[in-house]
């Protein structure tokens, strides 16, 4: 497929990492904004109490990350029309994940361009999300 500026893509291009590092204050911020106060994203010991490793990073954090990785993607004046995913593994705060993908399809007579995503934490071992999204390109 062709987009405005003449790039190429084609199924099983590669989608450019994108990384992010969440410190201990980073969930509860987000949990402030997104209204999520459960204490498990913010008290050590009450999710050490329900047997995870500390405070984890809430679905919808995730959920933007990957929004991030197909906005990086789809480039300037680009659009995102569709993001989805799935919770696989707990990530905790001071985990570094990174979003990394392929194309699946490209459609060129609609110009959308769906993406698989999977986010890993850690070493890159564990795939704590994987999911989608639909794109059309700047």
């Amino acid at each position: 497929m062709t987009g405005h500026r003449e790039r190429q893509v084609v199924v099983g291009q590669a989608v450019l990492p994108v990384e992010l590092t969440p410190d201990a204050i980073s969930p509860l911020r987000f949990g402030a904004v997104t209204r999520n106060a459960h204490p498990i994203h913010y008290d050590s010991e009450f999710a050490r109490s329900e047997g995870l490793a500390g405070p984890v990073v809430m679905a919808q954090l995730h959920g933007c990350l990957f929004h991030r990785a197909a906005a990086e993607f789809a480039g300037v004046g680009g659009q995102v029309r569709e993001v989805g995913w799935r919770n696989r593994a707990p990530a905790c705060a001071g985990d570094r994940l990174v979003v990394t993908g392929t194309v699946r399809s490209v459609d060129a007579v609609g110009g959308e361009i769906t993406l698989d995503l999977v986010e890993r934490c850690g070493s890159g071992e564990v795939a704590c999300c994987r999911g989608r999204a639909v794109v059309v390109l700047g």
